[in-house]
């Protein structure tokens, strides 16, 4: 359902969307953070890397927190969300996708705004490493469109208490029109020269290490000289590698719009209406959303952006309104985890 959410205002000199969607990845000073490093091995032999923070009570309330495309758990809007929950006596883990973490995976394949399996295996895992806690989940962009697709997925029999994602690409189809447009067109040259680059050095690393079968994938692709946009990338890498038909098929498979009826546990959506990596006609109505699902939506904010206060004290609106979001749910649902994490 829609809800009235609290007012998002830019720094005065962040109007643009642009700049609040710059601003974290080019300006914002990286959070200090102590964190402790897992190594999750998958079913198919490729690994993700987990950094945890925050008490290691046993009923403290644990948050999965997901990055987006060629992020990691460095991205400084997901140190700045760990630290936050901290603060507020919650755990969190933070998930660096397949090849994210600073270490190349092992696997030809990678991972894809669809991977919600990948993150069923985390939420398992995490399930048996702390199997006291109240487990939550926080996406942004590709990692909220994975948490979107398995909690429609899953229903009622998601592990999740209750879930929040930010920026979401619900149509990616469209999305990947909307990166072809005006200045979006400078975000998708940047996330190709980095996808591009990962597979070159993917390739000559397979080479070198005599990973015949890894290398013969990535040969399989074909020259990658003519990738210019996201249909061309998703077309010619993400569908071959990741068993989809062809770029159209993955869209339509992965995009989290057409599986938010299914959607079973409480669930916060915070987008803004002049992301430039999503149209606002890709946005869903009231009518596809389950009952579950509060959709706020700001006139303004840009993309992961959200940037308040002032350019020289900036205020990160999502730093706030997540953890005051969840603290509803952990008071409601496990009213005990306050007292065990020494709230």
């Amino acid at each position: 359902m829609n809800a009235t959410h609290p007012s998002f205002r830019p720094a005065l000199g962040l109007g643009n969307p642009h700049l609040q969607t710059l601003w974290g990845p080019l300006w914002r000073k990286q959070p200090a953070l102590a964190r402790e490093r897992e190594r999750l091995w998958l079913e198919d032999g490729d690994f993700v890397d987990l950094d945890w923070h925050g008490p290691h009570a046993p009923h403290a309330p644990l948050v999965l927190v997901l990055h987006g495309l060629t992020g990691s758990s460095n991205s400084p809007y997901v140190a700045g969300l760990q630290r936050q929950l901290g603060l507020h006596g919650c755990a969190s883990v933070a998930v660096n996708w397949r090849g994210c973490s600073g270490e190349p995976n092992l696997l030809a394949r990678s991972y894809h705004s669809g991977a919600s399996e990948d993150l069923l295996h985390v939420l398992d895992h995490l399930g048996r490493q702390r199997p006291l806690a109240p487990l939550y989940a926080v996406g942004y962009s590709l990692g909220g469109n994975i948490l979107l697709k398995h909690l429609g997925e899953s229903g009622a029999n998601s592990p999740l208490q209750a879930a929040v994602a930010v920026s979401v690409p619900f149509r990616l189809d469209q999305c990947a029109d909307r990166m072809t447009q005006g200045f979006s067109r400078v975000y998708q040259a940047h996330f190709m020269r980095a996808m591009l680059g990962y597979l070159t050095d993917k390739r000559s690393r397979f080479q070198h290490e005599g990973q015949h079968e890894g290398l013969a994938a990535l040969e399989a692709l074909g020259s990658l000289q003519g990738i210019r946009t996201f249909w061309d990338f998703d077309g010619q890498v993400t569908a071959p590698l990741h068993g989809f038909k062809d770029a159209q098929d993955y869209y339509r498979r992965s995009s989290s719009r057409y599986y938010l009826g299914g959607v079973a546990k409480p669930t916060l959506i915070i987008q803004a209406k002049d992301d430039p990596f999503v149209f606002p006609h890709s946005l869903p109505t009231a009518e596809e959303m389950s009952p579950c699902i509060e959709f706020e939506l700001h006139a303004r904010g840009g993309h992961v952006g959200f940037v308040d206060g002032s350019l020289r004290n900036p205020g990160y609106y999502l730093e706030r309104r997540i953890p005051q979001w969840l603290n509803q749910w952990i008071e409601f649902m496990a009213p005990s985890a306050r007292a065990a994490a020494g709230r």
